[in-house]
């Protein structure tokens, strides 16, 4: 419960950041639908969606992200905490590497479970409303769409890419965000209080930064073979990796980072400080 608290907040107050970031890797792979325009960056891309399409479309697909968000961040914590327990020694402690582990499994779980169809019906709404042609009416009728068209394998497109780049994420960010926090006990000289609200923000926001940069290619890979296209342009997400560079360089992998490291800054601090504070909430009712 805590943690689909703390994931849909998150979603909602971030999601321009995570709107710029999915424009951006989409135009990555070198190809264009008639009418698109071309961004020069995070913030022409933003001016230029506000000024063609109205503020609305910067939430386009908010919905598909903010319940999927919701559910991830609940199978997330959940997981990594059974997880954790199984693997902690005699004296209740978690080694980094044994976090590491645990963060792997929470990631592939929410990937397989959740991530992947909230964030290919997502990716595909957006990709559609900047097309020449729009087609889907929003997330019930582009859900069903897809559907149709597709298959149920429509809305688990990239599904390798998602559990790669799910996986790697919470085991960066849970094993940096609990290293940081532990230094952060240490030094108050306190293990077991828990941290103010600024500090857990703080150190959240840290590994967030952390994660974008080690996984960022992941997310570029995941994006790409989720867009309208993917299926004419790729063969699988190593093609996609390749042609993705071939077109626009090795850097090209690193494409949305700036808007993605703003929502993982943020995403960071809000989602493990309403956990936290969530979490301190619901024992009452225990």
């Amino acid at each position: 419960m805590s943690g689909a608290i703390a994931g849909g907040i998150e979603g909602v107050v971030t999601y321009p950041t995570e709107y710029v970031k999915t424009r951006l890797q989409l135009q990555a792979g070198g190809s264009l639908a008639a009418g698109e325009i071309r961004f020069k960056g995070p913030v022409d891309c933003l001016v230029q969606t506000v000024r063609h399409h109205g503020i609305g479309a910067i939430y386009t697909g908010v919905s598909a992200l903010a319940i999927g968000n919701a559910a991830k961040a609940g199978v997330r914590f959940l997981t990594y905490d059974q997880i954790a327990n199984l693997l902690r020694d005699e004296d209740g402690k978690l080694t980094s590497g044994r976090s590491l582990l645990a963060g792997l499994g929470a990631g592939m779980t929410e990937a397989a479970l959740v991530v992947t169809p909230s964030e290919t019906i997502k990716t595909k709404m957006i990709h559609d409303r900047n097309s020449g042609q729009p087609r889907y009416h929003g997330l019930v009728h582009g859900t069903k769409t897809i559907i149709k068209e597709e298959g149920m394998g429509g809305v688990y497109r990239g599904l390798g890419p998602v559990m790669a780049r799910q996986g790697a994420n919470s085991a960066v960010r849970f094993t940096s965000y609990n290293y940081i926090k532990g230094l952060m006990q240490q030094h108050r000289g306190d293990d077991a209080s828990p941290l103010p609200t600024t500090h857990t923000f703080f150190a959240g926001a840290l590994a967030g930064i952390i994660t974008v940069y080690s996984t960022m290619p992941l997310d570029v890979v995941k994006t790409r073979m989720q867009g309208l296209d993917a299926r004419s342009l790729y063969k699988n997400s190593f093609d996609c990796l390749i042609k993705v560079v071939k077109a626009n360089g090795f850097f090209s992998l690193w494409k949305g980072t700036t808007p993605r490291l703003t929502r993982l800054i943020f995403s960071g601090g809000i989602v493990f400080t309403v956990y936290e504070k969530a979490y301190a909430s619901l024992e009452y009712f225990k």
